[in-house]
């Protein structure tokens, strides 16, 4: 049996817990407006601003959570977050014409003072921080 070397929701991960919660809400605000107010005008970027929220919105609850199954789930979706970053930062220079108003993820989260692109590896590195560890 392991346990997590330190809880997810203290020291660091008070921090992490508030600019994600920060993220989801901002986020699923402004993908919920772009896509109520012009769903046709970039149907794909913001439908991708909106999955960044669930994901923002995952970590949160799993940081808050906490325990070995959180820390697993928000492993795997700061890890979909990081992804998700970088392949819709590049797509947002390569194809502008799919992203014609900024997102969360778009230009690496140049609209956000790129915190989406620290984001994910602050996250990483919190998780690696408090990984299981063998109870002896």
């Amino acid at each position: 049996m392991s346990e997590l070397q330190q809880p997810l929701a203290e020291g660091w991960g008070r921090a992490l817990v508030f600019v994600y919660g920060l993220f989801a809400v901002a986020a699923t605000g402004r993908s919920a407006v772009q896509l109520g107010m012009e769903p046709d005008r970039a149907p794909l970027a913001y439908s991708l601003s909106l999955l960044a929220a669930v994901i923002y919105l995952i970590a949160t609850t799993c940081l808050l959570l906490g325990g070995t199954t959180g820390w697993r789930v928000a492993g795997i979706a700061v890890s979909i977050e990081l992804l998700g970053v970088l392949s819709v930062g590049a797509l947002s220079y390569l194809a502008t014409d799919l992203f014609p108003d900024k997102t969360v993820w778009s230009h690496f989260g140049q609209g956000y003072g790129f915190l989406p692109l620290v984001l994910p590896f602050a996250g990483l590195a919190w998780l690696r921080h408090t990984r299981n560890v063998p109870v002896g």
